[in-house]
């Protein structure tokens, strides 16, 4: 691509713009220059760490199913419908995303903590306690991850052209008929990028998490959770540093398989 002198940059932003990178690149090159081949085995093998990982994908995956469950039909919603309060609506769902996440886990345990109403509702009749347990670990990266789920399905419906339900209209086909045939197939590319970010995001919570569920190893203690532990533990920072170098790699995988979908083409 030929830029214009109007798409020149100024000699004068490449300073400012190459401290923007590496303000973010010298973080990194720190936790990969403190690695070692031998703490990463170690690591890896352990029992704890093995364990953190397994709750951590579960409590995301099921974070995922959720926010997915109650998040496509509200993003549709948002892009297809008309109804009043739709900005209100909007900005409220937006929230957690510049919600501090111990805010986010206070709110929570204010809402479902066990001597609230809908938290006493819960253990009396069903004797459920979402505090303090792996369900709360759910709820609590749900709760932070749901936005990029829906602001993504949203942006995905908008950008599709609603011509073919149009005709499937004419041609008979009832509504629920045309959600799952068509709607939903060419819904697919952003539900499977705002799921990926939902998920990336749930994986990574760890405010929220601590504040709501706590952290207990094997019930609550998720991956970002244990690497906190293990930093704050005597001699266990080299644990630390394993267990958020497996972080930075989902984390920058995502980044990568979203490119094209998410941040757009650079050419």
């Amino acid at each position: 691509m030929r830029w214009g002198a109007a798409g020149r940059p100024l000699l004068g932003l490449y300073i400012p713009a190459a401290v923007a990178v590496l303000f973010i690149l010298v973080p990194l090159v720190g936790l990969l220059a403190h690695a070692s081949l031998a703490d990463i085995g170690d690591a890896l093998t352990s029992t704890a760490a093995l364990t953190s990982l397994r709750l951590s994908l579960e409590c995301s995956l099921l974070a995922v199913i959720v926010s997915a469950i109650v998040g496509v039909p509200l993003a549709y919603l948002l892009a297809r419908t008309a109804m009043r309060g739709r900005r209100l609506l909007r900005g409220l769902v937006l929230l957690p995303l510049v919600l501090p996440p111990v805010v986010g886990g206070i709110a929570l345990q204010s809402a479902f903590g066990r001597s609230t109403p809908i938290g006493g509702v819960l253990h009396s009749l069903f004797g459920v306690t979402l505090p303090f347990s792996t369900a709360g670990a759910v709820m609590a990266e749900a709760f932070v991850g749901l936005p990029f789920l829906v602001i993504t399905v949203e942006a995905g419906l908008r950008q599709r052209d609603a011509g073919f339900e149009e005709v499937a209209a004419t041609l008979g086909a009832r509504p629920w008929r045309r959600f799952w045939l068509i709607t939903m197939p060419l819904l697919a590319p952003s539900l499977t990028a705002g799921a990926a970010l939902c998920w990336a995001r749930a994986l990574g919570e760890f405010g929220a998490t601590i504040t709501f569920a706590g952290s207990f190893p094997g019930t609550t203690e998720t991956l970002p959770l244990a690497a906190y532990s293990a930093f704050e533990g005597s001699g266990a920072v080299s644990r630390a540093i394993t267990l958020s170098l497996i972080l930075l790699v989902i984390s920058v995988s995502v980044l990568v398989g979203l490119r094209d979908r998410w941040l757009g083409t650079v050419a």
